[in-house]
């Protein structure tokens, strides 16, 4: 088996994957000796821990060497990568980062749907297009749809089922441009994602939120991965800010 294929057998229904996103070598270490099966970034954590704001405010350049370093710290474990948009526009550049994200060692991505400099998600061809320039590189792309996410920053509730299904039209096309799990953060109704499980057609992944049922309830539901996001960085962060107060004051 490729290691791709490798990567995807853990995508298992009923067994999911947990990734416990990480921001750079030490993180990643850490992890993997708690038992990680494979290593995660998460965009915000690893650009925050460089000094850089989310989408894609740090350098494509900064996030490779980032990558290196994640893989020299842990050679035997598959790594995936927060790539959010691409870091490029076109066809041509974007095939480009995705052979650059291998060579410094991915075997996957995230990779999303919205747009970084306006409001709205792109059409669908096009990000199955922009999908299929990722999987015909090599990677394995766990296709990302904002339609959930995008309905919190106005107060209205993305647990909806009109958005479940404007999501499973965009799985059947990013199934079919080549992606190999479907992500839907945002999403966190038992119901709902039961649906998305059923209806997708891909490994659903979905991501912790605050209040959402726990990991062994979200494998009963079919769920095959399910990522931390943010939340291990905002801990660790607060962690250290608390320490730090509790030095400064004596």
């Amino acid at each position: 088996m490729t290691p791709i294929d490798n990567f995807e057998a853990l995508h298992e229904r009923g067994s999911p994957l947990i990734l416990f996103n990480i921001w750079d070598a030490g993180s990643a270490l850490a992890v993997a000796r708690a038992g990680a099966k494979a290593i995660a970034t998460g965009s915000a954590s690893l650009a925050g821990a460089q000094g850089f704001e989310d989408g894609e405010g740090i350098p494509f350049e900064a996030l490779l060497v980032t990558v290196r370093q994640i893989k020299a710290a842990c050679p035997d474990l598959p790594l995936t990568v927060d790539f959010e948009t691409g870091f490029a526009s076109d066809l041509a550049a974007l095939e480009a980062n995705a052979r650059a994200l291998i060579d410094a060692g991915a075997v996957g991505c995230n990779f999303e749907d919205r747009w970084l400099d306006r409001e709205g998600l792109r059409a669908i061809d096009d990000q199955a297009d922009r999908i299929g320039t990722l999987a015909r590189a090599g990677l394995f792309v766990n296709a990302r749809t904002d339609l959930f996410l995008a309905a919190m920053p106005a107060g209205e509730d993305p647990n909806r089922a009109d958005l479940v299904e404007g999501a499973l039209e965009r799985a059947a096309a990013y199934q079919a441009a080549g992606a190999r799990s479907f992500f839907v953060p945002g999403l966190s109704d038992p119901d709902l994602i039961a649906r998305m499980c059923e209806g997708a057609g891909l490994p659903l992944n979905v991501m912790r939120l605050s209040g959402m049922v726990d990991n062994a309830e979200l494998a009963k539901l079919g769920v095959a991965r399910i990522s931390y996001g943010p939340g291990p960085w905002n801990e660790a962060m607060s962690a250290v800010e608390r320490a730090a107060e509790a030095a400064l004051m004596t």
